[in-house]
């Protein structure tokens, strides 16, 4: 794996939410991305919603090509050219994550902050049969069904101020996804899981992600 030397983010606080003892910490993102640049025996490299490589490939990139990272996170492990790795890589500009054991940056080990904080994160439950992002810039939430179980995918969140669960539901089968706005003032912190279940009263859970928190930019 390869050795972390991680860029630290200033100005973190902690806003405790009222509900299921969880903590939303703050930070205050990096304006700038950092470039690298994708390295493969030849094939394009596939970009995933999720940092998992179960995760759906939204898209490719060429082998040479230099992508803008905006931030880091850890995933499910990868052997690339450049080692064995679970760091990878958020490219805003690609819609997705590509493992860092791919681009070259000049490091053996983080050059761009953690992810969750305003920077569209994804998540991937339930063996990947449901995939989340929120999109910082608007304060929306897209839930995405990605496999035929007869489940939904669906967004649980809840806001810094501890009300909800609130959610965002991917009911129309495999391949289909849900665009939805969330009241999430700007600047303001929300926490969220993504998960398959059925939306009954009160609704069911087969599976959740971790919890994960990010803000309206």
């Amino acid at each position: 794996m390869k050795r972390s030397k991680l860029r630290r983010l200033a100005g973190f606080g902690v806003v405790l939410a009222a509900i299921g003892g969880f903590a939303l910490s703050a930070a205050v993102p990096a304006s700038a991305t950092v470039p690298g640049k994708v390295q493969t025996a030849g094939d394009p490299l596939n970009v995933r919603r999720a940092p998992n490589t179960a995760a759906t490939a939204v898209k490719t990139v060429a082998n040479g090509a230099t992508v803008n990272i905006e931030c880091q996170t850890t995933g499910s492990s990868v052997a690339g050219p450049l080692g064995t790795t679970t760091i990878w890589d958020y490219v805003p500009a690609l819609g997705g994550y590509v493992s860092d054991g791919y681009v070259q940056t000049g490091s053996d080990g983080r050059v761009a902050p953690d992810c969750g904080t305003g920077t569209g994160s994804a998540q991937c439950a339930a063996s990947c049969a449901a995939e989340g992002v929120f999109r910082s810039s608007d304060a929306h939430f897209v839930a995405h069904d990605t496999n035929a179980d007869g489940s939904s995918g669906v967004v649980q969140y809840w806001l810094s101020d501890g009300s909800g669960p609130y959610y965002v539901w991917a009911s129309g089968g495999n391949g289909t996804s849900v665009d939805k706005a969330a009241p999430v003032a700007k600047g303001k912190w929300v926490f969220y899981k993504v998960c398959t279940g059925h939306n009954t009263s009160p609704p069911t859970f087969a599976g959740c992600s971790a919890g994960l928190t990010d803000f309206a930019a």
